[in-house]
């Protein structure tokens, strides 16, 4: 198989996932859905009430300056538990968005608990 046909597979995968994860997790304005994003260069999630199909609090690693890893998601954790904090938000559902709950993922959802955000 090329490259492209393995990049492919991998990200029609991913969608399976997100689309098999989603069926099962909805979001309220008591408890809004966490959903993650991560590319090779940046990590980024927000907090949507689907009841409304509005976002509530949203962060990105970009606007930070820091890139991705286990370190820096940790940090984008942190100060997203602020904003949620802020909005008056203390209990959240997580949504993985498709990736494997391993490396960023699970350490952004780690810290976001340090945090005092109930996952």
């Amino acid at each position: 198989m090329s490259r492209a046909k393995d990049i492919a597979k991998k990200n029609a995968l991913r969608i399976k996932r997100k689309r098999r994860v989603r069926g099962s997790i909805f979001g309220t304005a008591e408890t809004p859905r966490v959903t993650i994003f991560k590319s090779n260069k940046y990590v980024s999630a927000q907090a949507i009430n689907d009841v409304e199909g509005v976002t509530l609090a949203a962060v990105s690693s970009k606007a930070m300056n820091l890139s991705v890893n286990k370190e820096n998601a940790v940090k984008v954790a942190a100060q997203f538990a602020e904003t949620l904090k802020a909005a008056g938000v203390e209990t959240v559902v997580f949504d993985r968005n498709g990736y494997l709950y391993h490396g960023v993922v699970a350490a952004f959802a780690d810290a976001l608990r340090d945090n005092g955000i109930k996952l």
